[in-house]
């Protein structure tokens, strides 16, 4: 009877089986970098990529669809996103995005906030969005805490990784958090840095000063996974100087694994950054300095970053309209590299940027965001190129499993597309 129950349970709780598909006579888009391959095939079985190519056999008893006409591709990764930790950005209650008044800071997991059943979570997947990497906001401390890895599926179990990185506000930002300057931002970084090791060398002695610290047990436990660079070390800094300042920070903490975001004048120390290896995840087609930090912005900057050696992708953070709007930013950046006086990226390049390219920030590029044998079958196929505003997904799968194309915008405006009287509430006045 136990057993029953629990194989009940885990019936309950766990997504079906994923089936072996095969996408036969489909514009392939890999998400690697290069450009698409025109009729080509994709399979993916049991929530693996098998393979894309023009060569590949489709297996026998494989769900066949014919793509004639269409596209494939990866589904698209956001970074850095609130998806699952913000239904009601205004309401407190449903917002886990910042916790301005706790005792602990570089200690907060948001993946246990994590809501799959949040609204926004099935709109962005209707336009392409199937992982996302998700940050809480700095707000009572220069650490923000540990951010998690999520997708975008139809199911309860929404965490892919669950203290991915560690997120730290630098620059202007980091200054108003840590008293006023720039100087206060780092001593207060060096400090946490310092305690954790203390409280590595001797737990017992780190428990006698606790209350009187500003890093508690917790913080220090996640600051260690840092400083082993276990964690990676995601550091929000606009201005050419503060980048700098940041790539020497390895010298004294070694194994730091180091990502910028922002990165609004990138392209004043591409070389540099590319020279450190350090991954960059900065928004696309920033040329409107909303901050001092950010005088040198141009839209050019993800463009002249890559062209440095830089490994760089696109963040959805400032995104109006949603994370799916990523792709009308990385197919902006196409359409700027033919402009004289500017660059942009090639296409595959652009794809990458929302695709494999946040993914590989984080070191998971060998897991999702692409269509490589091996990778979770994260695919949406569409009905024309993924990077025109005027394409739409036709089918979205997660792991492999088929995901509904349905979401509460959508059941609105059907609800009310044809105003009649009746037990639903109107519409609106006739």
């Amino acid at each position: 009877m136990k057993r029953a129950f629990l194989l009940l349970a885990t019936m309950l709780t766990s997504p079906a089986a994923a089936q072996t598909v095969a996408i036969t006579n489909v514009t392939i888009a890999v998400g690697d970098g290069s450009e698409p391959v025109e009729n080509g095939t994709l399979v993916f079985q049991n929530g693996r990529i098998v393979g894309a190519s023009g060569t590949i056999a489709v297996p026998a008893g494989a769900e066949v669809i014919d793509g004639r006409g269409k596209w494939v591709s990866p589904g698209f990764v956001a970074g850095f996103s609130d998806l699952g930790i913000t239904d009601a950005a205004g309401v407190s209650e449903s917002n886990d995005a910042g916790a301005r008044t706790a005792p602990f800071n570089a200690a907060l997991d948001v993946s246990v906030a994590i809501n799959p059943a949040e609204v926004k979570i099935a709109n962005e997947r209707l336009g392409g969005v199937t992982r996302a990497l998700v940050a809480a906001e700095a707000s009572n401390s220069i650490f923000a805490g540990e951010g998690a890895v999520i997708d975008l599926g139809d199911d309860p179990q929404a965490v892919t990784r669950s203290r991915a990185f560690q997120f730290v506000e630098l620059g202007e930002g980091g200054g108003r958090l840590a008293g006023g300057s720039r100087p206060a931002a780092y001593a207060a970084l060096r400090d946490a840095f310092t305690q954790a090791q203390d409280y590595r060398r001797n737990p017992a002695a780190f428990g006698g000063r606790e209350k009187e610290s500003l890093v508690k047990r917790g913080d220090a436990e996640a600051l260690l996974r840092v400083l082993d660079g276990t964690v990676p070390l995601v550091v929000h800094v606009e201005r050419a100087s503060d980048i700098l300042t940041v790539l020497a920070l390895p010298r004294e903490y070694p194994k730091l694994k180091l990502v910028l975001t922002g990165a609004s004048e990138g392209w004043m120390v591409a070389r540099e950054i590319a020279a450190a290896r350090v991954p960059v995840i900065a928004a696309a087609l920033a040329d409107l300095p909303a901050q001092f930090e950010q005088l040198g912005a141009t839209e050019s900057n993800v463009g002249r970053m890559r062209a440095a050696g830089v490994q760089v992708a696109l963040a959805s953070t400032g995104n109006n309209g949603g994370e799916h709007n990523l792709r009308q930013y990385a197919g902006n950046l196409v359409a700027i590299s033919k402009v004289p006086g500017h660059t942009g990226l090639t296409w595959g390049q652009a794809l990458a940027s929302i695709t494999s390219g946040p993914a590989a920030a984080l070191g998971m590029d060998g897991e999702i965001g692409s269509l490589r044998a091996g990778r979770r079958a994260d695919v949406v196929l569409w009905d024309g190129d993924p990077l025109e505003i005027g394409s739409a997904p036709v089918s979205v799968w997660i792991d492999g499993r088929a995901q509904p194309m349905r979401s509460r915008q959508k059941a609105l405006r059907d609800r009310y597309l044809v105003p009649t009287e009746g037990a639903l509430p109107k519409a609106y006045e006739r």
